[in-house]
């Protein structure tokens, strides 16, 4: 397996400023389905701000879905009491991919509130974050390719960080680096437990 962490960016670094494709509710279309685009910057979600951002290889897969997201939905109060603006959770997929997973979820949807770019229309607790083209991920250097291995495609590579303000703060990536068409799919480090650890440590 090659490994890539040339392009990895690290404790310091700015992140990628990207723009997200967002799906966002609006009652004046009226019907169902009342649903547009929007476009969210990463400095409309940053900027300013401290977020814990988490980010897995996939919306559905077992890791991703049994342990990684609900591990932060249930430490989310306690992340925020700990100096932590709002928390994402991001996968290369699209907006219709990462609302519908929320919902398998049990993650209580936002109808109403605007306060958070991503509302009306996310959730209420650990924002969804589609990174559907990838792009965001791409400017992290945390791009992997899984063909033989799962057939994923280009997806990310899980880790966790937090962002102060447009910069990385901490950075856990699961095996210290990414490995390109990994066959194990690593879970050790960017878990809810280990971020929370570290908030507490960081507590003014």
């Amino acid at each position: 397996s090659s490994r890539s962490l040339s392009m990895a960016l690290k404790e310091g670094d700015a992140v990628p400023n990207v723009v997200f494709k967002a799906r966002v509710r609006d009652e004046k279309i009226g019907g169902t389905n009342p649903f547009t685009w929007k476009d969210v910057s990463t400095n409309d979600l940053f900027k300013g701000k401290r977020a814990v951002l988490f980010s897995l290889p996939g919306a559905f897969t077992p890791t991703c879905s049994s342990t990684h997201l609900p591990g932060y939905e249930k430490h989310y109060a306690e992340m925020k009491k700990l100096g932590v603006d709002e928390i994402y959770c991001m996968s290369v997929n699209d907006a219709f991919v990462m609302r519908q997973w929320g919902i398998h979820q049990g993650l209580t949807p936002e109808d109403k509130d605007a306060s958070n770019p991503l509302n009306p229309g996310n959730f209420k607790n650990v924002k969804l974050l589609p990174d559907g083209a990838c792009q965001f991920t791409r400017g992290m250097g945390m791009q992997c390719t899984w063909d033989s291995e799962r057939g994923f495609g280009e997806r990310s590579w899980r880790y966790s960080c937090v962002l102060n303000d447009m910069k990385i703060e901490k950075m856990f990536v699961e095996g210290g680096s990414v490995v390109q068409n990994s066959g194990p799919d690593p879970f050790e480090v960017s878990d809810a437990d280990t971020m929370l650890a570290y908030l507490k440590t960081q507590k003014k």
